[in-house]
């Protein structure tokens, strides 16, 4: 099977390209690339282990690159610190969520909230609220008061106040209940209809294909195959063969 990857722009927002990434002498991306375009929703698929959160590590600076290119709004992002990395307007829900246990909700939700980049709708406490009601009837309790849920919704919540042209979501629903997952997937249904570029690692196909407009598949480091939600549907043995379903 032939790897698909001509679906990007050619002013892509974030544009990765052929980057290696190791943890000391262990090589864990070889030659990966992938793109997302302003406006679309992406996933990186994959199973456990195979490089998803390695990849956007190296997005973000966490787990520098050692060789490729990672371009953000057309900014060289591969070298730059973190700090640098987010403030280009990348916004990341980390695997684990690691909101600060010691803050308050809505401490945890004004500590990183900036319009740097000048938004015309930026998201506001009020707006959080509204997607999150229950933040709002949290909003005094600490942040390890919380349940798993909403301390994902917490996570979200605090990475859209930066205001970021990407919001990254690495396992988005793992671990949480079914009423839950279901509010965070119509959660990133509004996203989408609002114009958020998002790039979502999850193990949900069903609803990564009901509201991504792409889809990356990564084995052992490597991209192995690209396209659409109709493309990935109509391919049941490679789902099969790289998903393990």
């Amino acid at each position: 099977m032939a790897e698909n990857t001509k679906n990007a722009g050619p002013a892509a927002l974030l544009a990765v390209e052929g980057i290696e990434t190791c943890y000391g002498l262990s090589q864990v991306l070889f030659g990966l690339s992938l793109s997302i375009n302003a406006g679309e929703m992406v996933s990186l698929m994959g199973r456990n282990g195979m490089g998803k959160t390695t990849t956007i590590r190296s997005i973000m600076g966490l787990t520098p690159a050692r060789s490729g290119a990672i371009r953000f709004a057309g900014v060289e992002a591969r070298g730059l610190p973190s700090y640098r990395i987010a403030k280009l307007g990348i916004g990341l829900v980390p695997e684990g969520r690691q909101i600060f246990p010691n803050l308050t909700v809505r401490e945890n939700l004004v500590a990183a909230a900036a319009n740097r980049l000048g938004a015309r709708d930026p998201w506001t406490l009020e707006k959080i609220h509204a997607l999150f009601p229950r933040l709002a009837e949290r909003g005094g309790n600490m942040g390890n008061t919380l349940s798993g849920g909403e301390q994902q919704m917490l996570a979200i919540g605090r990475a859209l106040m930066t205001n970021p042209k990407l919001l990254i979501l690495d396992e988005a629903t793992e671990g949480l209940a079914p009423l839950i997952r279901e509010e965070i997937w119509n959660c990133l249904s509004m996203l989408k209809a609002r114009g958020q570029s998002v790039l979502v690692i999850d193990k949900n196909i069903e609803h990564l294909t009901r509201i991504c407009d792409r889809h990356y598949i990564i084995e052992r480091g490597r991209a192995v195959w690209s396209g659409t939600s109709a493309q990935l549907m109509a391919e049941p043995d490679l789902q099969h063969r790289y998903l393990g379903i």
